[in-house]
């Protein structure tokens, strides 16, 4: 497979458009700036009527907007709103996959499973740190780590649950565990279940990245010869345990639609 550059600039609008398990964001460019961020949860868009509600103002209020490109992870929503666009906008329309121009050699045993949120996030990385090693982890409804060298191989990852899920599996499997929010807890241990339970899922998450990282370092270094090693980190829990963890990733919110943005520019610029 092969790898390709960095796209030239353009200051065109661009419709990117991130579905997550959770949330999804619409979000319009020129160039690189962001004009428009509009979040909400994925669950509550449906049907036709829903999509155009959602979509329909922002390209009346944008007139020159022609292209767009989706990010997703949710199959049946992303169909939906694929063809809404295909019907509205006169421009390319484009899906992240593993199809793509990628900017990094992607080593993976069926690519067509590669999450197009993890496709766009190692496409982040390698705009942002093209010379570098990096850990990219998404702390979101689940939790991804995957790796790049710094010579743009995609070397492997994990995945775990994050949060959520994993308040939710405790609730949902256990006769009287209740369903607890996850706020910052205040100490280490705790004095009720509630604490107990948040304290435990927290820390342990915490903990877990953490050793992963270590772990991950480790081996970039003995095994990969990789010394300038950087660590990112994006998704919807991500400033909350980032805060946390002692090797203070850089954290970048919007990661995955900024991603997106670069591989649209990429197949663009190489497209005829």
């Amino acid at each position: 497979m092969r790898f390709y550059g960095e796209p030239s600039s353009t200051d065109t609008l661009l419709l990117v458009i991130e579905i997550g398990n959770t949330t999804t964001s619409i979000v319009v460019f020129s160039g690189s700036e962001c004009l428009q961020i509009q979040k909400m949860p994925s669950s509550s868009i449906s049907g036709y009527d829903g999509i155009s509600g959602l979509l329909a103002p922002v390209i009346i209020k944008y007139p020159s907007l022609c292209d767009a490109v989706i990010c997703s992870v949710v199959p049946s929503l992303e169909r939906s709103i694929l063809d809404y666009l295909h019907r509205h906008l006169t421009g390319q329309v484009m899906m992240v996959s593993s199809s793509m121009r990628l900017p990094f050699m992607l080593h993976y045993d069926s690519p067509d499973t590669f999450g197009a949120d993890r496709i766009a996030l190692c496409a982040l990385c390698q705009s942002l740190y093209p010379q570098k090693a990096v850990i990219a982890l998404d702390i979101g409804t689940a939790i991804t780590v995957d790796v790049l060298d710094s010579r743009r191989n995609y070397l492997g990852g994990l995945i775990m649950p994050g949060l959520d899920l994993m308040a939710k599996a405790l609730h949902e499997h256990t006769a009287r565990l209740p369903l607890v929010a996850l706020d910052r807890q205040e100490t280490l241990l705790g004095y009720s279940t509630v604490d107990c339970i948040r304290n435990g899922i927290i820390l342990g998450c915490v903990s877990s990245i953490e050793g992963i990282i270590t772990k991950i370092r480790y081996w970039l270094q003995e095994k990969c010869n990789e010394h300038d090693i950087k660590v990112i980190a994006t998704g919807g829990s991500a400033s909350h345990i980032a805060s946390m963890l002692d090797c203070s990733p850089a954290v970048e919110e919007l990661a995955v639609v900024k991603g997106t943005r670069f591989l649209f520019k990429l197949n663009d610029h190489f497209s005829s």
